[in-house]
C-alpha cells in the first residue's frame, strides 16, 4: 500500500510538473511572437485589420491552422532529433543545399527582425514619451544584450513568464476598444475602401501566408533548440499547440479592436497607444510599458538565435558576438521609421518563409506515408 501511494504521489508530481512545462513552453512562444509588431498593433493593422472582416477572420483562421502546425512540428522534431545545432532543422526539411540557403537567410532575417525591435522601442519613446528614438533603441539593445549574455535557460525563465501577461493585457485592450465603440467594427469595415492603409499583401489570404512565413523563420531554430528540453513528444506538441492557438486568437481580438477604431489608428506608428490614450492617459502610460516589455521578450530570443548560430551558448565568443550584434542592430534599426521597417522586413521575408512551409508539408507528408507502410 505504501509503495502504491508513493508511486501515485510521484505520478501526480510529474503530471503537475509536465503541465507547468507545457504552460511555460506556450508562454515562450507567445513572448517570442508578440514583439514590437504585435505589441504596438502595427503588425496586426497591416496583416489583419486592413482587410476588414476577411482579414481578421480569414487571415486569423489561416494563421491559427498553419501556426499550430509549424509550432508543433519544430517543437516535436527538436525533441526527437536533438540536433547538435538548431539550424540543422532547415537541412532536415529542405536537404543539404536548400537547407544551407534557409539557414543563412533565416539568420539574416532574424537579425533584421532584431533591428525592427530596436526601431519599435525607438518609436514608443518618440511617440509616447516625447524623447529621442535613440534613447529607446539603445536602451533596449543594452537590456537585451545583457540578458542574452547569460544563455538560453535564463531566456526561457524570463520570457516564458512575461509573455502570457503581455498578451493578456493586449487582448484586454482590444476588447475595451470593441466595447467602447461596438458599432465601430461594421463602420470601420465600410470605411476601409476610402482609407490609405498600408497592407502586407494584395489580399487577405496571401497576407496570412506571409504572416506565418515570417513567424516560421523566427521560430525555426529557437523552437528546435527548446524542443530538446521537452521530456516527451506529447509535452512538446502540447506546448506548441497551446502557444500557437493562444497567439492566433489574440491576433483576431486585437484586430477587431483596431477595426472598431480604424479612423483613429490609421497612419499612426503605435496604434495600441492610441486606443489606450482614448481610454485613459494613465492606462496609456501602463500600455507603453507593456509594449516595451513585448518588444524586449521578442528581441531576446532573436538576438540569441543569431549568436548561437555561430558560437555555443554562454561561451566567451558567443557573448562578445552578442554585444557586437546588439550594437550593429541598433544602428540599422534607427535608420527607417518603424512602420516602414515592419512592412519591408516582415513582408519580403514572409514569402520566403512560405517556400519553407511548402517543403515542411511535403516532408511531413512523406514521413506519415513512410510510417503507415511500416
Amino acid at each position: 500500500m505504501a509503495e502504491t501511494r508513493l508511486v501515485r504521489v510521484k505520478s501526480e508530481r510529474m503530471g503537475k510538473a509536465g503541465i507547468l512545462r507545457v504552460l511555460t513552453y506556450a508562454g515562450v512562444i507567445l513572448a517570442f511572437l508578440i514583439g514590437s509588431g504585435f505589441a504596438t498593433g502595427q503588425e496586426i493593422l497591416q496583416y489583419f485589420t486592413s482587410y476588414g472582416y476577411w482579414g481578421i477572420f480569414g487571415t486569423g483562421l489561416v494563421v491559427l491552422l498553419l501556426m499550430s502546425y509549424v509550432a508543433v512540428e519544430f517543437f516535436t522534431v527538436g525533441q526527437a532529433k536533438k540536433f547538435e545545432r538548431p539550424s540543422l532543422i532547415f537541412h532536415y526539411y529542405c536537404g543539404k543545399h536548400l537547407g544551407t540557403f534557409f539557414d543563412f537567410f533565416s539568420i539574416l532575417f532574424v537579425f533584421l527582425s532584431f533591428a525592427v525591435m530596436i526601431s519599435g522601442a525607438g518609436a514608443v519613446f518618440q511617440e509616447h514619451y516625447g524623447l529621442s528614438k535613440y534613447v529607446g533603441g539603445i536602451g533596449l539593445a543594452i537590456a537585451v544584450g545583457i540578458t542574452v549574455w547569460f544563455g538560453l535557460k535564463n531566456l526561457v525563465d524570463v520570457i516564458g513568464k512575461i509573455g502570457p501577461v503581455i498578451v493578456l493585457i493586449a487582448v484586454s485592450l482590444g476588447i475595451l476598444g470593441i466595447l467602447r465603440n461596438p458599432g465601430g467594427i461594421a463602420e470601420g469595415h465600410s470605411l476601409l475602401g476610402g482609407l490609405e492603409l498600408t497592407q502586407a499583401s494584395s489580399n487577405w489570404f496571401m497576407s496570412g501566408l506571409s504572416y506565418v512565413g515570417f513567424c516560421m523563420l523566427w521560430l525555426a531554430a529557437f523552437l528546435t533548440a527548446l524542443g530538446k528540453t521537452a521530456r516527451s513528444r506529447r509535452e512538446a506538441a502540447a506546448g506548441g499547440l497551446l502557444g500557437a492557438t493562444a497567439f492566433s486568437i489574440a491576433c483576431i481580438i486585437v484586430g477587431l479592436g483596431l477595426l472598431a477604431n480604424i479612423v483613429r489608428v490609421n497612419g499612426t506608428e503605435i496604434p495600441m497607444l492610441v486606443l489606450a490614450r482614448d481610454l485613459s492617459p494613465v492606462l496609456a502610460a501602463g500600455i507603453s510599458v507593456m509594449i516595451l516589455g513585448g518588444i524586449y521578450t521578442t528581441a531576446i530570443p532573436l538576438l540569441w538565435t543569431v549568436s548561437s548560430r555561430f558560437f555555443a551558448d554562454k561561451t566567451l565568443r558567443f557573448r562578445y558576438l552578442t554585444l557586437a550584434l546588439a550594437a550593429i542592430g541598433t544602428l540599422v534599426g534607427l535608420v527607417l521609421p518603424f512602420s516602414q521597417m515592419v512592412n519591408i522586413v516582415y513582408v519580403v521575408n514572409g514569402y520566403v518563409g512560405v517556400v519553407l512551409l511548402i517543403l515542411m508539408l511535403i516532408k511531413t507528408g512523406t514521413r506519415i506515408i513512410r510510417r503507415q507502410r511500416l
